[in-house]
């Protein structure tokens, strides 16, 4: 009981079930970075992906950074949304590979019903989380009755005629035969 409480406290929210999925997640995402890291070449190959093994490397660096973020912080939730974002980006590329005439559509389609199945864990776990959070984000400010004038808009009226543009920001002199107008030519009447 004394371990479970001090981790309780560690995480900072009071579901020891929503913790553990939480450690477990990130335990998983750290094998799967592992695996795409290692094996670049055989997945994309499985998938029908070849030329997109530097993609799936990156992808499992990403998977393994999160993991670790979710095991190493207090408040594993915004590690969390990130691999909620991170699924999404997951299940858009395998959708990529499902176009053209790929021979291992099939395989695609096993591999986004399992990142669909670890999205349903991500969003569930993601969700009881912040709702358990013990620093919940700030509410959203609103800003709509700003205008950026703070004299208002008939003070701001003319109040820049006496501005002077500041040398550097002028024509450099070696430039301004070339930035006026040329005169305007009349054609000649022709005999």
């Amino acid at each position: 009981m004394r371990y479970e409480t001090e981790r309780t406290r560690r995480r900072g929210h009071a579901d020891t079930a929503t913790d553990t999925l939480a450690r477990g997640l990130g335990l998983f995402s750290i094998a799967l970075g592992i695996a795409q890291i290692a094996a670049p070449r055989t997945l994309a190959r499985a998938l029908g992906m070849k030329g997109q093994e530097g993609l799936i490397a990156g992808y499992g660096m990403r998977e393994i950074a999160t993991g670790i973020g979710i095991l190493a912080s207090k408040d594993p939730t915004p590690w969390i949304w990130g691999r909620v974002a991170g699924d999404g980006l997951d299940l858009a590329t395998l959708a990529t590979a499902l176009e053209g005439n790929n021979p291992n559509k099939g395989n695609v389609g096993i591999a986004m019903a399992a990142v669909a199945g670890v999205t349903a864990l991500d969003v569930y776990c993601a969700q009881t989380l912040s709702r358990e959070s013990p620093h919940p984000l700030p509410p959203m400010q609103d800003y709509s009755n700003r205008t950026g004038y703070p004299r208002g808009i008939e003070q701001s009226h003319g109040a820049a005629s006496d501005f002077e543009v500041p040398r550097d920001f002028r024509t450099p002199e070696a430039l301004r035969p070339y930035m006026q107008p040329e005169p305007a030519r009349h054609p000649q009447p022709s005999m």
